[in-house]
């Protein structure tokens, strides 16, 4: 690492990702009930970030005197700087949500009540709702602070706190808590339409307009609602002893009685119930954090959406990839021609097909496949399942330790299992996060391999709105890397860093992913140095690693033009003179999700282009296998670089990432440029290059 290398901070990084998220929805160009959809995903972001990150972070912070080396990491004051940083974003959603969404939704004749005196004509409905579908659901429960047994807040889930005023008690108060059911009923209520108009309710407000008949004879002062987050993490002895998933199936069960992270509660609620709360609860102050009349708002997912089909953004069809015709099987086209096929641009039925057709197709001997999160009701595994009972050999890596899918992953693992699937059940000291499948078919001139070699999950829910990459190929050097890499996986080895697997093309972490980037970097730097041309450009989600931060700083001391792509975390500080100012970062957000790896070097002319499942985070380079693959045709590098180009030249949707963490617009060009938009045209055009 180069003395005076400048590193941000991650957790700070990503809040400022978040912030990006939360923009959308202040972007009146962007269909209303996509905005709120905007809204929905900045919610769920954050009630992970405090599940996940805050848990780590307060840890540090509680470190007190003591060295360590990841303290630069976890400087001092950052959990007073994250909510800080929280809470001006709250506010900024409270704002955009009150003062933008809701009157746009009052012009297309949607009302939502949102802290308004309920109509005199919806009272009755209202009533008649909670009487019939919601007070069955509600337990109330007082806090008595003189019990040794306290009320267990579970996580994530909505209360009220009600302050009852009672002549017998000392204080004059007793406190209760209130459920707002969480399954079983829907967050909104629809109340009956009047006129053109469309009113419907927070579940909340439903049960706040008939908290008498909760607390009969009851004088209520008041009711404000809260939430708490728990730690999300699992703690899971993971060495050889043992049944890992065993482990983690027990683990699933404490993971919502973790220690809390967050106490979020209506920024009204009196101060002498929040001191009675802090008191119960033994809470932190800095857990302490101030929000609105309404929470888990992620809810607005499902807000209920009467009218017209101009409150959501055009659907775009996927396009059928022009070398996957249906009236030939997928392995005669992949075998006539090398395929790339750009999603959600292209259709996720070419994934499909090639797992259907495996499972029925008789020449098809062995099927390898890894997955990380699998779909909740996946086609891909049931086509396994039946590979499987059609007598083939089928090798499935299950990553049981992707979190919030362990459960979900632990019951598709049984299943295929059951119907005679070989599973592998994750490697104890490491995740599998690569995306990768196998088939080995019997043909005329001997065993053929067909590889899928993907930047993103074989899931075909996420597929519908991630944009990935997925090379379809019969390369019998990938096909012999591939079958060397499950031949690891069933070995069920800790893996050492640069261990010596001969990998010829495929680059694999922990083995040579780490050596081989870095020489490709260094090659860029020693061309600069010489006079000549020299360019990266990296796409990745999150870029964190120091070691690999280092280098690019290096190139861009050198004079190398550097060009990233970074959706999420980014350490990397960009445009800081005699460091990096030759190189910049684009944050793009846009309909889909940007989730590809991509790795671009010029070399000289020679282009170089690799792919893959590694974004350069600690965990992904150290602590995982990921498999990045180099793509050798020349017409599908030209495919690639388009993409890049169109992301790159964006003024839209991205925005200059900062070394102040600022997302600065981009506002060059007299035309627009949507990139989503012209790799969707391009798509439809054939992906042409030339």
């Amino acid at each position: 690492m180069a003395d005076g290398d400048i590193f941000l901070n991650r957790d700070l990084s990503w809040l400022s990702f978040n912030e990006r998220v939360l923009r959308e929805a202040a972007d009146e160009s962007v269909p209303l009930y996509n905005r709120i959809a905007f809204l929905s995903i900045f919610s769920s972001n954050l009630d992970e970030f405090f599940r996940v990150r805050m848990p780590a972070i307060f840890a540090f912070e509680a470190i007190k005197g003591k060295k360590t080396n990841l303290r630069d990491e976890y400087p001092k004051g950052l959990p007073a700087e994250v909510k800080d940083v929280v809470q001006q974003q709250l506010d900024d959603f409270g704002r955009i949500f009150k003062h933008q969404v809701l009157p746009a939704l009052k012009e297309s004749n949607i009302i939502l009540y949102y802290g308004e005196d309920i109509l005199p004509a919806h009272k009755e409905p209202i009533r008649r709702y909670f009487l019939s579908r919601v007070l069955s659901f509600l337990q109330p429960v007082e806090l008595d602070s003189k019990s040794s047994e306290k009320f267990f807040l579970e996580n994530n889930a909505l209360y009220f706190l009600v302050d009852i005023l009672h002549q017998d008690d000392v204080n004059g108060h007793q406190y209760w808590t209130l459920n707002i059911p969480s399954y079983g009923l829907p967050r909104f209520y629809a109340l009956p339409d009047s006129g053109n108009d469309h009113y419907l309710a927070f579940l909340d407000d439903v049960i706040r307009e008939n908290l008498h008949l909760v607390f009969p004879g009851k004088k209520i002062n008041g009711a404000w609602s809260i939430k708490l987050t728990r730690d999300a993490e699992l703690n899971i002895e993971d060495e050889f002893r043992g049944d890992l998933a065993e482990k983690i199936e027990k683990q699933l069960e404490k993971r919502d009685i973790g220690p809390s992270t967050r106490f979020l509660f209506d920024q009204t609620m009196p101060a002498e119930l929040k001191s009675f709360i802090i008191q119960y609860f033994q809470f932190r102050e800095e857990e302490m954090v101030e929000g609105g009349r309404y929470h888990n708002l992620r809810d607005l997912s499902t807000l209920p959406a009467p009218g017209s089909q101009k409150l959501f953004y055009e659907d775009w069809k996927p396009v059928e990839h022009p070398g996957l015709s249906t009236s030939k099987s997928i392995f005669e086209a992949i075998r006539e021609k090398e395929l790339l096929l750009h999603l959600p641009y292209h259709s996720y039925d070419s994934i499909l097909r090639y797992f259907n057709e495996a499972a029925i197709d008789p020449g098809v001997k062995e099927v390898y496949v890894t997955l990380y999160r699998v779909a909740a009701e996946s086609h891909i595994v049931n086509a396994l399942i039946s590979a499987a009972r059609n007598g083939k050999k089928v090798v499935v890596f299950v990553e049981l330790k992707a979190r919030f899918d362990e459960a979900n992953n632990l019951r598709w693992s049984k299943k295929m299992k059951a119907a005679g699937v070989r599973i592998i059940n994750s490697i104890p000291g490491l995740k599998v996060h690569a995306k990768v499948a196998l088939v080995k078919r019997e043909e005329r001139q001997g065993t053929m391999h067909y590889a899928l070699l993907s930047t993103g999950n074989f899931n075909e829910s996420t597929g519908r709105f991630y944009t990935d990459q997925v090379l379809c190929t019969t390369d019998r050097i990938f096909g012999r890397d591939l079958q060397l890499l499950f031949d690891y996986l069933q070995s069920q080895k800790y893996v050492a860093r640069d261990h010596h697997v001969p990998f010829s093309q495929l680059l694999v972490a922990g083995f040579n992913l780490i050596r081989r980037f870095s020489q490709m970097i260094k090659r860029e730097i020693r061309n600069a140095r010489q006079g000549r041309k020299a360019e990266i450009i990296i796409k990745v989600n999150n870029l964190q690693e120091r070691e690999m931060i280092s280098l690019l700083y290096e190139a861009s001391r050198a004079g190398v033009s550097v060009k990233l792509l970074v959706r999420s975390i980014c350490c990397l500080a960009p445009g800081i003179p005699n460091l990096s100012e030759n190189i910049t970062v684009i944050r793009l957000v846009d309909r889909y999700l940007e989730h590809a790896r991509i790795f671009y070097f010029h070399n000289g002319g020679k282009t170089s282009v690799y792919m893959g499942s590694a974004d350069w985070m600690n965990r992904n380079l150290h602590s995982r296998i990921e498999v990045c693959f180099p793509v050798k045709d020349e017409n599908l590098r030209k495919e690639i670089k388009k993409v890049l180009d169109f992301q790159l030249n964006d003024n839209t949707k991205a925005v200059n990432f900062t070394s102040e963490m600022e997302n600065k617009r981009i506002s060059d060009g007299e035309k627009s440029l949507n990139a989503q938009g012209e790799t969707y045209d391009w798509v439809k055009q054939g992906s042409p290059v030339n």
